[in-house]
């Protein structure tokens, strides 16, 4: 990938650039599915966050989960789950738009006072498209855009996954590489200058 391919993985509808990884392990928590699905869901996670070089826990001291997946049918669902709109900012709006829209998913996050990612809400609303794609595909594309504060239109005309000769899908390479690099100890959490992905573009070829 060129630099500018990657700067515009992070640049927004609105131009600006912003870029943010997670420092606290991560904890995940999912709802609305059975035993397989669950641990399709965390599978994918530890797969991911092994990918970043990053970490798990059991358990968040502020939240006890901080990252929290939401399978349902209907949006306004997520209007009778106990306090989540106190995670999440003006939930009935957004519930509101999201099913005037049709969406089938969105993601919600939250940072640290430095700006790197503390919580991330994935919200999937199973229609037929989402039904249709396998746990283990919809799983891990969910896990790898929640890893990090993707740009809102990183993969509105890409998928971060990829299928083999053989048929298999994957993470694709290049989002696979881009990950590593962003996770680089020498790189940092949160940055809002474009200058940032000339150093993560210059990592890629280290990550292979």
């Amino acid at each position: 990938m060129t630099p500018q391919d990657v700067e515009q993985l992070f640049t927004r509808s609105d131009d600006s650039y912003l870029f943010a990884r997670w420092e606290r392990p991560i904890v995940p928590i999912v709802f609305g599915v059975d035993d397989a699905t669950l641990s399709t869901v965390k599978g994918a996670c530890e797969a991911i966050v092994t990918l970043a070089g990053h970490k798990m826990a059991e358990t968040d001291t502020e939240m006890g989960a901080n990252l929290m997946v939401f399978f349902f049918r209907q949006w306004e669902e997520l209007l009778e789950v106990p306090d989540l709109d106190k995670l999440v900012p003006e939930l009935a709006p957004l519930v509101e738009r999201l099913a005037r829209s049709g969406a089938n998913q969105y993601r919600a996050f939250r940072f640290e006072t430095d700006g790197a990612i503390r919580a991330a809400f994935v919200f999937l609303r199973m229609d037929d498209a989402l039904a249709a794609e396998p746990a283990e595909d919809l799983a891990l594309g969910q896990m790898a855009q929640s890893i990090l504060l993707w740009s809102d239109r990183a993969f509105t005309t890409r998928s971060p996954l990829a299928r083999t000769p053989e048929g298999h899908i994957v993470l694709h390479p290049e989002i696979s590489n881009v990950i590593r690099a962003a996770y680089d100890p020498t790189m940092p959490a949160t940055a809002t200058d474009p200058s940032h992905a000339l150093r993560l573009a210059a990592r890629l070829g280290r990550t292979a």
